[in-house]
């Protein structure tokens, strides 16, 4: 008798945990989309001793569009393109960057309604084990800080700021 009510008090246990976790991930889905917006515009960011970064994103159906720049000393030291596409797949953004001769890609997507993560596309099933990622958290519509982090340590805290033209 008592093994029939320790089945059923296990089994029960394990219904409500499954239907919660369930309730949890559904609660949770983040329109990728939509957060997205939050990044287009033109944005400013020290990043650097002497060193500005410029970017500017545009929003179109078909994903994004990012031209940067960074600036030391009244001169561009370094610019390049970057086209953003949702895969709705994976339910994130890919990355596709230019910079002169190099190129890379690389998986975004929102955490939160304020939170992203930026990992190299071959850790986008496992960002936990990228040796390298950036962390980015809007503040405010018109700010929002980036943090690269490396072997799990943060390296660097960059702040952006919303450019009005």
């Amino acid at each position: 008798m008592k093994k029939i009510y320790l089945t059923a008090i296990i089994s029960l246990s394990l219904l409500i945990l499954s239907d919660g976790l369930r309730a949890q991930s559904t609660l949770t889905k983040l329109n990728q989309a939509e957060l997205i917006k939050q990044l287009t515009g033109n944005w400013k960011g020290d990043v650097g001793k002497d060193t500005t970064a410029f970017w500017e994103i545009k929003y179109s159906d078909l994903g994004l569009e990012c031209n940067f720049k960074f600036v030391s000393k009244d001169k561009t030291v370094m610019e390049g393109k970057q086209l953003w596409a949702y895969n709705k797949k994976t339910d994130k953004f890919i990355l596709s960057s230019m910079t002169g001769m190099d190129s890379g890609t690389h998986g975004l997507w929102f955490i939160s309604k304020s939170k992203y993560l930026i990992v190299p596309s071959e850790d986008i099933s496992n960002p936990e084990k990228a040796s390298f990622k950036l962390e980015g958290e809007f503040k405010s519509p018109d700010i929002f800080i980036q943090k690269s982090v490396v072997n799990n340590k943060i390296v660097k805290t960059d702040t952006f700021n919303r450019v009005k033209k």
